[in-house]
């Protein structure tokens, strides 16, 4: 029955709904990230690349800070294969130590702005940086993790502000970041200690020429969200990044053109969403990107329509906070090429409120951090409501038993596996947690995802569940995302987490964690869920317990983080 099953996949019946022209296998260009940047800025240098806050950056100027930040690197004893870690909000200062960093032969890891000490430690120290290019207001959590480093290169915010929204920019970032103020000046007279500005100010744009091995060498080392056990740093290759560029840009047909699109950049580029399809995705295409450090709901919409952005990418929880917001409706949804959702599950009741809402569907897709962020995605105006979509281009994709590497009959529940070029090398300096997620079947490597899905006979793809935060109860399995849609279709509920609680009569007991709508807060009982779910689900879905907060805890992408829901069940 395994190879019968498998057979059904490798078919690959998702084919039959590609788009016009886009084939079924491409050839990757055998191009490092260094190539493709001085090859776009050659070609679109008089372009605006970048857009922070009404100053203009063009591609001519963007190569020449990165060239100028390359050579300084290297004058401070930067080699091929150092690692840099960037610790950034979104800025064009991260994009020209992220690109200059490459040029210099270093390999990049961006760590969360959100991290405190002990995180920014894991990772600094995991990944072998020896230097880090630093917001100077966040500085203080890494002099708090004590950790080594030859060399600090701290920025500030406004270096790439216009003259009249320097002070705007400072007292952005104070709201947002209250605690935290820059070290004093005094700071740069420790050695080892150095300003960005100063850097790009005092050397010429004269990068070295590095040699690259594009299937082996790495650009990044992003680091998994740590939901099982610590952050890993999955190993992304130039080869990978091609791959994600040019699958990216063929499975969509012709509806992106190259030197021609503008996107919005608010999502954050330490996550791999941000970084390769929005940052590196965009500047690999000539694409205009308007940069955003700490937007709200009106910084988007506005931008939206001031720049005419042509094709926006969102996250779950945005959609549904945007589908619910009074002035959604000043932009013209429909005028957009393409809008996109990714990095979570989209619930099919906030997918539905937007279609009814802005007549412009949302195309939602899956990725990883170890697949380079792409693999599937609904292809344009072929959508289906509920399904990430088909895989694309040299992918391919199919179900295993959660226990086992069989493959499962098509319709069935069970471990997505995918394959491809994008797929990352594996993880830095963990060969057990490599060889447990990079698995071989038949010779060929597969990454284990971790999610929970099925395939329909068509070949769309059904996320139903992270495998770790499957709930079972009296041997029954039980999502806990198929009780969260039926909460969050509750008129009064803003949102909802679900986790199963041990318990040894029945395995696991469930246990909903609500946030109500504002005027319902005292007015709608745990009762009352509890009797909504029951008329809703089947009766061993229904949650036991019920809890009503004000918020529940988020990853860094707007998820509602199951893990620490867990963690505080345990602490109690």
């Amino acid at each position: 029955m395994t190879s019968e099953a498998k057979a059904k996949y490798l078919e690959r019946p998702w084919l039959k709904f590609y788009l016009e022209g886009v084939p079924s296998d491409i050839e990757i260009p055998e191009e490092s990230v260094v190539d493709n940047f001085n090859r776009i800025t050659d070609k679109w240098k008089h372009k605006t690349a970048l857009v922070f806050y009404g100053r203009k950056i063009s591609y001519q100027e963007l190569r020449d800070h990165v060239d100028r930040f390359a050579t300084a690197l290297c004058d401070l004893g930067i080699k091929k294969g150092d690692k840099i870690a960037l610790l950034l909000l979104n800025s064009p200062q991260f994009i020209i130590a992220y690109l200059g960093g490459l040029k210099a032969g270093a390999i990049l890891s961006a760590i969360s702005p959100v991290y405190v000490s002990p995180e920014i430690k894991h990772q600094i120290e995991d990944s072998g940086a020896t230097t880090i290019v630093c917001l100077d207001i966040l500085y203080d959590a890494v002099e708090k993790a004590n950790v080594k480093l030859d060399r600090v290169i701290l920025t500030n915010i406004t270096e790439y502000l216009p003259k009249f929204k320097k002070m705007m920019g400072q007292s952005v970032l104070r709201a947002v970041y209250q605690k935290m103020a820059a070290p004093p000046a005094e700071v740069f007279e420790r050695e080892g200690f150095y300003q960005f500005e100063d850097l790009i100010k005092s050397h010429r744009p004269e990068p070295p020429k590095i040699e690259f091995n594009v299937r082996e060498d790495l650009v990044t080392l992003p680091y998994t969200g740590g939901t099982t056990g610590l952050p890993k740093g999955a190993m992304i290759t130039h080869y990978n990044f091609s791959a994600a560029r040019q699958l990216g840009q063929v499975f969509w047909g012709d509806i992106m053109q190259e030197g021609n699109e503008t996107l919005l950049a608010y999502l954050p580029f330490y996550h791999i969403y941000g970084q390769a399809i929005i940052m590196m995705g965009g500047l690999s295409q000539g694409y205009t990107l308007v940069i955003f450090t700490t937007p709200d709901l009106d910084d988007i919409l506005n931008a939206i329509e001031s720049y005419k952005a042509s094709i926006f990418y969102g996250l779950p929880s945005l959609f549904e906070a945007l589908r619910d917001y009074n002035r959604t409706d000043r932009v013209n949804w429909k005028r957009i090429k393409a809008i996109i959702c990714g990095a979570d599950s989209l619930l099919e009741d906030t997918a539905k409120g937007w279609d009814q809402r802005t007549g412009a569907p949302i195309h939602e897709g899956w990725g990883m951090t170890e697949t380079t962020s792409l693999g599937i995605m609904n292809p344009l105006g072929r959508s289906k409501l509920g399904s990430f979509g088909i895989p694309m281009s040299n992918t391919t994709a199919g179900i295993v038993d959660p226990d086992s590497t069989e493959f499962l009959p098509v319709g069935e529940t069970g471990e997505l596996v995918v394959k491809g070029p994008q797929l990352a090398k594996g993880y830095w300096n963990r060969d057990k947690e490599t060889k447990e997620m990079f698995v071989e079947i038949d010779g060929e490597t597969w990454l284990r995802t971790g999610d929970l899905a099925k395939m329909d006979e068509d070949g769309y793809f059904y996320f139903y569940d992270r495998k770790r935060d499957l709930i079972k109860y009296k041997g029954l399995s039980i999502f806990a995302r198929d009780i969260e849609e039926v909460l969050a279709a509750h008129p009064k509920v803003k949102e909802a987490g679900v986790i199963g609680l041990p318990d040894p009569d029945v395995g696991e007991k469930i246990k909903a964690i609500v946030v109500l709508e504002t005027e319902a807060r005292g007015k709608i009982t745990e009762d009352q869920i509890m009797k909504y779910c029951a008329e809703n689900l089947a009766h061993y879905k229904v949650p036991k317990i019920v809890e009503f907060r004000g918020e529940v805890p988020k990853t860094d992408v707007g998820k509602v983080s199951r893990r620490e829901l867990r963690e505080e069940e345990e602490e109690v």
